[in-house]
């Protein structure tokens, strides 16, 4: 097991884990600049797939194609594919930065498929230097970085776990660029007033939701860990009896520390139950429709 759920985090690899950070928010530039617009924002996400971090297939600027770009955590370096005209390759290493690899990664996009513009100011971070001006981030440990993909390879598998029976709208597992974290999104199906002005807040949370994801952690809360969050919240949402994890009062949501799963028999099972037992609770105090809310447990509406 320690092979499979590693130590990843945030205060072990700090230094490396905001250099993948800051690639990451690359891709989703790219994905923001090309993709069609989406309801709260999913054209803007990314995906986690055998490789690493990847958008899916973008519309190539000059028409020509397609085209996508991938971070390969496990080859190390950022390819980008076009579906007629190959493939190029930047390389990610120690004391390369992340300004040098971006700029690669654009000119690598305009060479196989026209130019693009895309605001390279950082999202949902504490830095503000420009991505591709970014000559603060350039520790790149690769033994870290394989650490966290197989880490994060075991939360996207109980992720689309926990989503494969559920029957209302719901999004993939997707890898969020901004915040650095997978997450599933469940729809009740109702709208909702979004917490604030801030332009992610008022097109990303529009609608009532329970949200579950993994993150290695952040400055605030420095321990890689599952969360999971309802919104809008309701008075009495952080009662919830669990059988693992916790409220966590600063955050505003449940967690379940990495660290606490990585000494048990079956950290999956026990992860997917945290996710399971906070969206129980939250479909029934938030009062989604009770049909919808018994998939959770893949227990569908009867086929009439």
């Amino acid at each position: 097991m320690a092979t499979t759920w590693p130590d990843v985090s945030y205060s072990r690899w700090r230094a490396t884990c905001d250099t993948l950070h800051a690639h990451t928010q690359t891709l989703g530039k790219l994905a923001v600049a090309l993709a069609p617009p989406e309801p709260e924002l999913q054209h803007a996400a990314l995906r986690l797939t055998a490789r690493g971090w990847e958008t899916r297939l973008l519309p190539a600027p000059d028409g020509s194609g397609g085209i996508t770009a991938c971070l390969d955590l496990r080859g190390h370096q950022t390819i980008i594919e076009h579906t007629l005209r190959g493939i190029r390759r930047v390389r990610l290493a120690p004391h390369r930065s992340v300004g040098e690899v971006t700029r690669e990664v654009l000119a690598a996009v305009h060479d196989l498929a026209g130019e693009v513009a895309v605001d390279p100011r950082p999202q949902e971070v504490p830095w503000t230097v420009a991505l591709d001006q970014d000559a603060q981030h350039t520790t790149y440990e690769p033994a870290d970085v394989v650490a966290y993909m197989t880490a994060a390879t075991q939360a996207a598998l109980v992720l689309a776990r926990f989503r494969a029976p559920f029957r209302g709208r719901s999004t993939p597992v997707n890898a969020w660029w901004g915040s650095f974290d997978l997450a599933v999104n469940l729809f009740s199906g109702k709208p909702a007033s979004p917490p604030s002005e801030d332009f992610i807040m008022r097109n990303a949370m529009d609608a009532q939701e329970v949200a579950v994801g993994w993150w290695p952690g952040d400055a605030r809360y420095d321990r890689a860990a599952f969360y999971a969050y309802a919104h809008p919240p309701v008075p009495n949402f952080s009662e919830a009896e669990l059988s693992a994890g916790r409220w966590e009062q600063q955050l505003g949501e449940y967690v379940l520390d990495w660290d606490e799963l990585r000494g048990v028999d079956d950290p999956a099972a026990v992860a997917l139950e945290f996710a399971r037992q906070v969206s129980r609770h939250a479909c029934a105090v938030c009062e989604w429709d009770p049909l919808i809310a018994a998939t959770l447990d893949a227990k569908p509406p009867p086929v009439s």
